[in-house]
């Protein structure tokens, strides 16, 4: 497993690398954003940490570059800032998890193996079938949406609750039980994480008007196809 890092902190930087190198990861670290991306554009990556504040690129920035080249690649960001909208702009840039300072290494080391088991791939598991939503064609193992002639790559957590949603096809499905099994934890920053995920399955799906995600109140979240709905 490689991990690309980014931290300005030099010390803190060598402290998170060589832990992660004693439990077996391939850890390489950047001291800003810009060296980040040019890591990131030479070798292949199973995942990323980014502190938010770095000079020449920010972690935001470079999750957005990234982003534009990779869907897939899990990204962290580690920041000081504890505010909340921080954390909404780290997942609309693409982030997958976000951690405020100061933290404990085992925090870090159980987040990092928590995303890696999210996104990892088990053959044997993957549907070999597509799901039809209307107009759309759903295909999880391709990770793709299909309209007719157009493709819409999807993300790995994109994918697994699209999964969900269409496993639920016009019930109500429980945001908790959602959190829990995409996420892991029902916690209030993974809550507006799924929100934003929600928000972009709803643009991809836009040019049917038979299908919509509902928010049904107290409950949940619902994925209708009014074409079944007699």
């Amino acid at each position: 497993m490689k991990i690309l890092l980014a931290e300005d902190d030099p010390n803190l930087g060598s402290i998170i690398q060589e832990y992660l190198e004693a439990k077996g990861y391939q850890t390489h670290l950047a001291h800003n954003g810009e060296e980040a991306f040019r890591l990131f554009l030479k070798d292949k990556w199973n995942l990323c940490i980014f502190d938010v504040m770095m000079p020449v690129m920010d972690g935001f920035t470079l999750a957005r570059e990234i982003r534009n080249q990779n869907k897939d690649l899990p990204i962290i960001f580690l920041t000081a800032k504890a505010m909340k909208e921080d954390a909404i702009e780290g997942f609309k840039a693409g982030g997958d998890d976000y951690i405020t300072k100061p933290f404990s290494m085992e925090e870090l080391l159980m987040r990092i193996r928590a995303i890696l088991k999210r996104t990892e791939k088990s053959p044997e598991e993957a549907p070999t079938y597509d799901y039809a939503i209307g107009q759309y064609s759903f295909n999880p193992t391709l990770q793709q949406l299909t309209r007719g002639e157009v493709s819409q790559k999807l993300t790995s957590r994109e994918v697994d609750l699209l999964k969900l949603l269409c496993k639920n096809m016009n019930q109500t499905l429980e945001r908790n039980f959602a959190l829990r099994a995409i996420w892991s934890d029902d916690n209030y920053f993974n809550a507006r994480s799924m929100d934003v995920y929600i928000a972009r399955l709803r643009k991809y799906l836009a040019n049917d008007p038979n299908i919509e995600i509902l928010n049904v109140h107290g409950k949940g979240i619902k994925l209708v196809d009014r074409s079944m709905v007699h």
